[in-house]
């Protein structure tokens, strides 16, 4: 009878041992060496983000010294303090609008540029403004909200527009001096001090206009011709760019004011009326003789100047254009990767049934693409939260306050020069607050893409 053989010894440490099973992990790795390489991302994660987390949290129970204890002090101010409050306002406006925003004009370019051939060459354009940094797109639109219409953009258009349909303003801040005959009437119409006769010459001069506020085609002056059957006159800048002129003369540099609205008056009725010409002069009937000259408000006004941008009432919406500008180009790349992945069939099937372009794209690719459109959503909702850059850049002084966002607000709590690191840390555990249920329904939403 032949005795058993016994067991082959398998070397120490390999996996057919139970000691070696339980010294490696799945993939053959010493669970002690995956520790060991594991072990400065991890220092490094709890001295950069859970350390900063406690600390923060630890901090906003005290008061603004950090030696006495005020509970939950520092989270009743945000929702009292209307500085604060009016930040917790603007965040949940930009949370709402502006990933929604860039979403839907993602969605739109995605679809749009699809079947063109130019298309590659528009995303490339639109997805641009993602290369430049925050801090230089809010120096950009700093200067293209800029009030002036010779330098902001926005309100070039915006006045030229305007002017187009409405008449521009004439001469602001012209008036007479009290040695001309002209004295003013109210409301910033200026009149004659006598009434007219036919065939005598009228002068109507003004001063107060900038020579370089003139308009380009306006001449010098032309002195009035005397007409019997009419009542002639010329309005003019009674001012001499170095000196020498005289008043209520026309000298040889005077120039002419072009366009300057002339009404004659008579029993408080116009009964007549004209524009100047390029030289300044202009003619009235025979029917305005007895009549006072009026030289109208509207020729003084001041001129249409656009839109207030960053004004107390617009500055959140156009910061939030701003942002627009710069990532509805990233919502526009990830959602043309989706859209590519979408099958022609169902598309093409929901043609054949009779479904027209509209109802093809909300009934069909619109569903389709949800889980981009989520992903897309949740991401800018995340970015939009922790927003300071184009606040902080694009918002003047005087409208920050209206413009305030809870990062800016941060900022300034805890390194303005009345810091209370109390309420900062109370704002940034906020801020963390309101980021978690984000994270959480983006987690919760990828397992359940992982299951599928």
């Amino acid at each position: 009878m032949t005795a058993p053989e016994a067991p082959s010894r398998v070397p120490e440490g390999e996996g057919g041992t139970a000691h070696g099973r339980r010294g490696r992990s799945v993939t053959g790795t010493r669970r002690l060496a995956a520790a060991g390489f594991l072990l400065p991302a991890l220092v490094l994660l709890g001295a950069l983000v859970v350390y900063p987390i406690g600390y923060s949290l630890y901090r906003s129970f005290f008061d603004k010294s950090g030696d006495g204890f005020a509970g939950l002090g520092n989270y009743v101010e945000i929702f009292t303090d209307d500085t604060i409050l009016t930040a917790v306002k603007n965040n949940a406006v930009w949370v709402l609008v502006a990933p929604a925003v860039a979403t839907a004009l993602g969605l739109v370019f995605a679809v749009l540029t699809e079947r063109v051939r130019w298309g590659t060459a528009f995303k490339l354009v639109v997805f641009m403004p993602m290369a430049i940094s925050m801090l230089a797109a809010g120096i950009i639109f700093r200067l293209v909200y800029e009030q002036d219409p010779e330098r902001g953009v926005a309100n070039a258009v915006w006045v030229g527009v305007h002017d187009t349909f409405a008449e521009s303003a004439g001469f602001p801040k012209a008036h007479p001096l009290p040695a001309h005959p002209l004295r003013a009437a109210g409301g910033g119409a200026f009149v004659t001090k006598e009434p007219v006769t036919a065939g005598t010459a009228v002068r109507l001069p003004l001063i107060g206009v900038a020579p370089a506020k003139m308009p380009g085609d306006a001449v010098p002056a032309k002195a009035p011709a005397a007409d019997p059957g009419r009542i002639n006159g010329t309005a003019w800048l009674d001012f001499t760019r170095g000196g020498g002129g005289k008043p209520n003369t026309i000298d040889t540099k005077e120039l002419g004011l072009k366009g300057i609205k002339v009404e004659a008056v008579k029993d408080g009725k116009v009964v007549a009326t004209a524009t100047a010409a390029a030289d300044g002069t202009f003619s009235l009937p025979a029917e305005a003789e007895g009549s006072l000259l009026r030289l109208p408000a509207s020729n003084f006004r001041e001129p249409y100047n656009g839109v207030d941008w960053l004004g107390p009432s617009l500055v959140t919406p156009a910061i939030i254009g701003s942002y627009v500008w710069m990532w509805a180009g990233f919502a526009m790349v990830l959602i043309a990767a989706g859209l590519a992945a979408v099958p022609r069939e169902l598309l093409e099937a929901a043609r054949v049934d009779g479904a027209n372009e509209w109802q093809v794209f909300r009934k069909v690719t619109v569903p389709l693409l949800a889980p981009v459109l989520a992903v897309v959503l949740v991401t800018l909702m995340i970015n939009v939260l922790k927003i300071f850059d184009l606040v902080f850049i694009i918002a003047p002084g005087s409208a920050q306050d209206d413009a305030n966002v809870l990062a800016l607000q941060l900022y300034r709590s805890s390194f303005g020069t009345d810091a209370d690191l109390g309420v900062g840390s109370a704002i940034a555990v906020l801020l963390l607050l309101l980021v978690i249920p984000v994270m959480l329904f983006n987690i919760r939403r990828m397992r359940r893409e992982t299951r599928r």
